[in-house]
């Protein structure tokens, strides 16, 4: 018997074993007649946001009460929606960066990237969303579309602009949120009305 042999139990490579991983693999790659949903399928079982089901209570700080309870499966309005997807966010950065809510300070770095995450939710969840991060101690880098400019800007410190005037290269214009809000002033104040 090789070593690797004697490692294996009996019948664990077995033949039934091996056509269940075949059948697997074939609806990974669309079976003849069955493609379009098999690739349903493997979209929806490859994607982990599929594996759990999330859910959230807001509870009144001073008596621990429930008052709203969110879950992903729940028929609640976008916005509820929205803070349910924030709060698993923040909830999953501090498991990831073994964050202490009760800390003041922090002496890592804890820098999160937040891509487009704000450009079609409500103000309203948004500024629930950065207040959040911000009750962390998260340092956000937050990319979105100027529409939600106007939310964002309380909430940091710098604004990074970037442009593409000629269509031949994009430049950026780096600035703090104080130099941000003059040149938007001058340029209202310049705007014919």
């Amino acid at each position: 018997m090789s070593p690797i042999r004697a490692a294996v139990p009996d019948g664990a490579y077995s033949e039934a074993k091996f056509h269940q991983v075949r059948a697997l693999v074939e609806r990974f790659r669309g079976r003849e007649g069955s493609s379009d949903a098999d690739k349903v399928w493997t979209a929806r079982v490859t994607d982990v946001r599929n594996w759990v089901v999330f859910s959230a209570v807001e509870r009144w700080r001073d008596t621990g009460e429930a008052f709203e309870t969110y879950t992903d499966s729940g028929g609640k309005s976008g916005g509820q929606k929205e803070k349910l997807a924030y709060t698993v966010l923040a909830a999953s950065l501090a498991y990831q960066f073994k964050l202490d809510w009760a800390a003041a300070t922090s002496k890592s770095f804890q820098m999160a990237v937040i891509d487009e995450a704000f450009g079609r939710g409500s103000d309203e969840s948004t500024r629930y969303a950065l207040a959040l991060f911000r009750r962390l101690g998260l340092q956000l880098v937050v990319v979105t579309p100027l529409q939600k400019i106007h939310t964002i800007e309380p909430a940091v410190s710098a604004v990074g602009f970037v442009d593409n005037p000629t269509g031949a290269g994009s430049r950026m214009h780096t600035m703090t949120v104080e130099e941000y809000r003059a040149g938007r002033a001058a340029h209202l104040a310049a705007k014919p009305s």
